[in-house]
């Protein structure tokens, strides 16, 4: 019931924050009055997206910890990772493969016939470079990470911190104790958090619309339709890969993560969602053994949505630019497309950094991002909210694989030690 209705509530957020952007960007024929008031009233949604940010570090550190820390041998820790990224590889290669495949099929860039110009799109596209990658995994401080929310080597870190807990034995249990209790904390103050969300939705739609206005989903209406039925068959694949693992049970789990996958869509941020996601998949339910370690790990290695933004967008491009691209070509953008973005969680504009390394790699006009630089924030919402779907599934699917799904009376336990603030 609480879930409904915050549901709706973010629906009707929604849809109020289209109308009012709607409307400020019909009645005021100025763009300096657009700017002003985008400045105004997206204060919300940077508020709640600082708040989610600042609970995310420690978040994923204790949970991560204690979900590995509780596995009684470390060998349990490798077993489960190495399932998790067998998922990961093989749902990024269908991803990839996906969005390749339909970019080939509906060739939405024939017709621009863009010519080079020079102009710099303003990405930094050697921000994915082998040092910079390597730099970007491996922490060299233990604080640092937190500071600056660098999920991926947080994770990092966790998972050594984790896998050290779970060595000692008893002689970490005191620890251990101590960092539960701080997950409990911080998912009590995730509650809280989470009461801003229909507030940051509205101001986050109508400063977005109030800017560009509707014209600009009318002016991309063929990519982004394009791209947006290319994310549902995403969907439909993966959730019919679910239903053969978990069963028809993967019904109710798409219905657990309704609110997760319309926060992230809304907000266009996938961490928005990620401790509303641990809460639900504690309600399928999933072992928090399972959801706290796996989870993680999809945020930085299973990013389904941009996996398949970067195939689509990157042969877009070349389109638009008259620019043909062999089938060999295509498939060697795929593979390193596979290499290069995994680990950009964290990145600023990951996908525009990872397409604008790709374009610069293969020799395409890095201009072309200005293409797409317009509504990347509403594509960036499509791929957010496949990004939710992607993980929670490979969050159950691990968890069925180790037998972690739990029985009813511990998932009764789970949630109510892990209940949130009601809203």
């Amino acid at each position: 019931m609480k879930s409904s209705r915050m549901t709706t509530y973010i629906l009707v957020a929604m849809v109020l924050g289209i109308v009012v952007g709607g409307i400020v960007h019909s009645q005021f024929n100025d763009p300096a009055t657009w700017k002003m008031f985008s400045s105004y009233v997206s204060i919300g949604s940077t508020v709640f997206l600082r708040l989610i940010k600042m609970i995310i570090g420690p978040l994923v550190f204790s949970t991560l910890v204690v979900g590995i820390g509780h596995m009684s041998d470390t060998g349990a820790v490798g077993r489960v990772g190495g399932k998790a990224m067998l998922w990961f590889v093989s749902a990024s290669l269908v991803s990839l493969s996906l969005g390749l495949l339909l970019v080939n099929v509906f060739q939405p860039g024939d017709g621009v016939h863009k010519v080079v110009s020079g102009v710099s799109s303003g990405i930094d596209s050697h921000a994915m470079t082998l040092d910079g990658f390597i730099k970007h995994v491996f922490p060299d401080s233990s604080v640092r990470p937190m500071v600056d929310n660098e999920i991926l080597q947080i994770v990092v870190f966790s998972i050594f911190f984790g896998v050290a807990c779970a060595a000692m034995g008893s002689r970490s249990k005191l620890v251990l104790e101590g960092i539960e209790g701080l997950s409990h904390i911080i998912l009590r103050v995730t509650g809280y958090v989470m009461m801003l969300a229909p507030l940051a939705v509205f101001c986050a739609m109508s400063a977005t619309i109030s800017t560009n206005g509707l014209g600009i989903l009318v002016s991309y209406a063929k990519f982004m339709g394009e791209f947006y039925f290319g994310l549902v068959c995403l969907w439909l694949i993966l959730i019919a890969v679910g239903f053969l693992i978990l069963g028809p049970s993967v019904r109710r789990l798409v219905k657990l993560v309704q609110e997760p996958f319309l926060l992230a869509f809304s907000t266009a941020s996938s961490e928005a969602a990620y401790p509303k996601m641990l809460e639900q998949l504690a309600k399928f339910p999933i072992s928090p053994k399972i959801s706290s370690f796996v989870l993680p790990l999809g945020y930085s290695f299973n990013l389904d949505g941009t996996m398949m933004y970067c195939t689509f967008a990157s042969v877009f491009i070349a389109q638009a630019y008259d620019i043909p691209l062999s089938f060999g070509t295509q498939i060697a953008m795929l593979l390193t497309l596979m290499l290069t973005s995994k680990g950009v969680a964290g990145v600023p504009r990951a996908s525009l950094v990872v397409i604008a390394a790709t374009l610069s790699q293969f020799g395409l006009p890095e201009e072309g991002l200005l293409l797409i630089l317009g509504i990347d924030t509403f594509l960036d919402m499509g791929r957010s909210a496949t990004n939710v779907i992607g993980n929670s599934l490979a969050t159950a699917v691990v968890a069925k694989w180790e037998g972690q799904l739990v029985t009813d009376e511990e998932t009764t336990e789970t949630i109510g030690e892990m209940e949130l603030q009601p809203v």
